[in-house]
């Protein structure tokens, strides 16, 4: 089964080879109550009514409580790069819930018996029972691939700024990060591999080596110089 649909506000794509083909319906369901509950564009969401504090801290859902208790990790572990509270700004965790969710939803397909299927959400992948090639897109050149990897088991998430132009911005400073073109991190979870993109990008070029440096993660970068810097252990595709 192949299936596409737009849900939090990118197009994502189930290509399922075997398992149950209604656990596409139960991984959709879940990205649907998932946008609907963690979206800081929707003034009725569990996100915007803490926003507000109309909600305590201990009347948090226990799947609220878990995503900000990761954003409270990568803050700490980026030295406050990655924050998920700017100034002046509401509180938006998009950089992790994506991830987080698109993986909940994977586990959802191989709960159903599927041991081989891709989750493409806008070009951050989960993948099992490959190897599937999965290409990275040319920061600069939207109809090429930078490079492309052989994913047997596991995730590759990409930030960039083509996409949505300088719109990931450094904690520690306020201003939108420029150093870097592109990072991308192939690692075991797309709650990994996305929060593992996101923060390190929000760092700069020290990212890099911080991204490498996290347990499981390998790099794939391009900074503003077009200059590539990618880590040994990446699969890259002959």
């Amino acid at each position: 089964m192949r299936r596409v649909e737009h849900v939090m506000g990118l197009p994502i794509s189930v290509d399922l080879r075997n398992g149950d083909t209604a656990a596409v319906d139960r991984a959709f369901e879940w990205l649907r109550a998932a946008d609907a509950r963690f979206s800081p564009f929707r003034a009725d969401s569990e996100v915007s009514r803490l926003d507000r504090a109309e909600l305590a801290p201990t009347e948090l859902s226990p799947d609220l409580a878990h995503v900000l208790d990761l954003c409270e990790h990568y803050r700490l572990a980026t030295g406050g790069a990655f924050q998920v509270r700017l100034p002046g700004r509401r509180l938006d965790p998009c950089g992790i819930v994506k991830g987080w969710a698109v993986q909940r939803a994977a586990g959802l397909l191989a709960e159903g018996g599927s041991s081989r299927f891709v989750v493409n959400a806008g070009g951050d992948v989960v993948a099992a029972g490959g190897p599937w090639r999965v290409g990275v897109r040319h920061p600069l050149r939207a109809d090429r691939f930078c490079v492309v990897l052989d994913v047997t088991e596991g995730a590759v998430a990409t930030s960039a700024r083509y996409e949505r132009g300088d719109h990931i911005v450094d904690g520690r400073t306020g201003a939108p990060v420029t150093e870097l073109l592109s990072l991308t991190v192939y690692a075991p979870s797309l709650t990994t591999a996305d929060a593992t993109a996101t923060a390190a990008f929000a760092m700069g070029l020290d990212g890099i080596a911080w991204a490498a440096s996290q347990d499981g993660c390998e790099v794939y970068a391009v900074d503003a110089t077009e200059r590539v810097y990618r880590t040994p252990g990446l699969p890259i595709a002959a």
